[in-house]
């Protein structure tokens, strides 16, 4: 293997960790494809504001109603065949809008249905597949893995993907869907030749008593005080978080005036920061500790929105979200990380689920607060709103940040 080759999929991480980290690749390459293509077809099919927003809702919306039930199918079956048949779903589903795209009879419902039932196979197919690191690699590769697993999404889905579906979508409107689908397909080959994703018989995915399993998980994670206080601080700054993101479009525009282009500048900016991280995290991991890390994080975050509330030049906002794209980076892989060494592998596919769903629901929540604070407040209302709120959590879950990334590997975690 070249020198390349072993620092993105070091040997010592087996076979089974390249297939899946190809698997997830190729799929993010896909998804980012989509990301560009599908706004721009809903706007080619209706000029509605509501009917825009709507496409974007279908993002977050199976994971509000599904995620929960998601996670305790992921624990109940077996992991890797969920992500192929979820995988499968999604590419069956987006060759039906395929279709409707070639005989012209897609409306603007259609794409709508489509993606609602694209968005349910996705999150089944990310739960299951967020549970299959743990289970084909050693505790202290978790994190060069997740790192891996980042940049993928980092690239493909954030930095190549998108301008590539834009592309496609300008020479026909079927042609990224087209694309999408041999990506998803490719996906759903790779990970099959993943050779299993339990230990042993005996650790294998437990069926759970009583019927009860999102019950059972959301106890556990009620008794466990570092997973739980993890799955707040997630569900918190992404509320604080998804409060000027919101209003980034505007912001960009009216207030740095950088027009359309530089709106798109800002994103690719963070993308960047992010790229440049997972050449760094290595490096990282190995001279700091997580919680020093994980505290470092958060300030920056804390100190981004700050930054943003006060400038209007540009060039700082440019430089600020290169930051931002570096340090959201290695939280996401630490925070990921830290709750895989923390839970039991049966409990893997409901607390994962637990905290996407906090995820999004903070999105949603931080959506709606950022659009009725700019509103009601003027352009920078979000931002001083996400600089205090998040500064106050900080505070507040300093000294136990010590305790999440120090507590002990559950029994049966890989070590």
């Amino acid at each position: 293997m070249s020198r390349i080759g072993e620092w993105i999929a070091p040997r010592r991480l087996g076979p089974d960790f390249r297939w899946l980290l190809a698997s997830s690749w190729t799929s993010n390459i896909g998804d980012g494809i989509a990301l560009a293509a599908s706004p721009l077809l809903i706007a080619s099919l209706t000029s509605s504001p509501l009917l825009v927003a709507a496409g974007a809702a279908m993002q977050f919306l199976p994971w509000l109603l599904f995620g929960l039930f998601a996670g305790a199918v992921a624990d109940r079956y077996d992991r890797r065949m969920l992500v192929m048949l979820a995988n499968g779903s999604r590419a069956v589903v987006v060759a039906g809008l395929v279709g409707f795209l070639v005989t012209g009879q897609a409306t603007v419902g259609i794409v709508l249905a489509v993606a609602f039932l694209y968005g349910t196979a996705e999150v089944f197919a990310d739960t299951a597949g967020s549970t299959l690191l743990p289970m084909i690699v050693r505790g202290a590769d978790l994190g060069v893995g997740n790192a891996r697993l980042q940049a993928g999404f980092l690239v493909g889905n954030q930095l190549a993907g998108p301008p590539l579906g834009a592309f496609l979508f300008a020479a026909g409107a079927f042609w990224p869907f087209l694309v999408q689908i041999l990506c998803v397909t490719l996906a759903v080959l790779l990970i099959a030749r993943i050779a299993r994703t339990t230990k042993s018989d005996d650790d294998a995915p437990v069926r759970v008593r009583g019927g009860r399993p999102i019950r059972e998980g959301l106890r556990w994670l009620r008794g466990n005080p570092p997973v739980r206080t993890l799955v707040v601080i997630i569900l918190v700054f992404n509320v604080t978080w998804a409060a000027p993101w919101s209003i980034l479009v505007l912001y960009a525009t009216e207030r740095l005036g950088m027009g359309p282009v530089g709106f798109g500048a800002l994103t690719t900016a963070s993308a960047i920061g992010g790229i440049a991280a997972t050449v760094a995290f290595g490096w990282l991991e190995r001279r700091l500790s997580f919680a020093t890390l994980m505290r470092v994080c958060l300030t920056l975050e804390v100190l981004m929105h700050l930054g943003f509330a006060v400038t209007t030049v540009p060039a700082v906002a440019l430089a600020i979200m290169v930051g931002f794209g570096a340090y959201a980076f290695v939280w996401a892989t630490i925070s990921t990380t830290v709750r895989q060494r923390l839970v039991p592998l049966p409990l893997q596919g409901r607390i994962a689920a637990v905290n996407m769903v906090g995820v999004f629901g903070g999105l949603v929540i931080g959506q709606l607060l950022g659009g009725i604070l700019a509103q009601s407040f003027g352009i920078t209302a979000p931002w001083w709103f996400a600089f205090t709120g998040s500064a106050i959590t900080l505070v507040v879950i300093w000294r136990s940040i010590s305790s999440i990334a120090a507590a002990p590997p559950a029994a049966d975690a890989p070590r």
